[in-house]
């Protein structure tokens, strides 16, 4: 079984998967006469293919094992989907690029705090990999009519090793 490297989740790292939705570095400014700071624009949501229209979920994650095996993937393939957490707990994403499936191509990102992402329309990535406890999170991606979810095995399972996380954290 081949397994994954684990990198820290970067706005440069990410760029050919979509946004990481974070409030470092994000533009910003007051609003309600100064009481409030809007962090504006902060992922690109792409839902309206074939006259889609944004939902707003709640998705609760429970807590994965490790090591944690890949053996899967999926794909959005008429919109973005946005994952913003509701607490500072880390979690995984896995990723390919868009188009034909190339396991070769997988990447691993553990992210930090509150950060979030936004898979870019057809990006592949494997379902919300939650790390130590039940993480919530909301989800804004695409409803209408039509499927939105392609699903493919990976011809060989990955696996992402407990020390290649814990690495990160020194």
């Amino acid at each position: 079984m081949n397994t994954l490297r684990i990198e820290r989740l970067t706005r440069e790292a990410f760029v050919p998967f979509g946004d990481v939705i974070e409030l470092d570095g994000a533009r910003h400014y007051p609003i309600n006469e100064g009481t409030t700071e809007r962090f504006h624009d902060l992922a690109r949501v792409d839902v309206t293919t074939r006259d889609g229209r944004p939902l707003i979920n709640v998705f609760r994650a429970q807590p994965r094992a490790w090591p944690i095996e890949i053996a899967m993937m999926e794909r959005h393939p008429l919109g973005s989907q946005a994952f913003v957490p509701l607490s500072d707990a880390p979690y995984l994403i896995v990723v390919a690029p868009a188009g034909e499936l190339d396991p070769t191509k997988l990447r691993a990102f553990s992210t930090h705090g509150w950060q979030g992402v936004n898979y870019a329309k057809g990006v592949w990535h494997h379902p919300l990999l939650a790390l130590g406890r039940v993480s919530d999170f909301v989800v804004i991606d695409r409803g209408g009519e039509g499927p939105n979810c392609d699903e493919a095995p990976l011809p060989q399972p990955w696996r992402l090793e407990r020390e290649s996380f814990e690495m990160l954290a020194d």
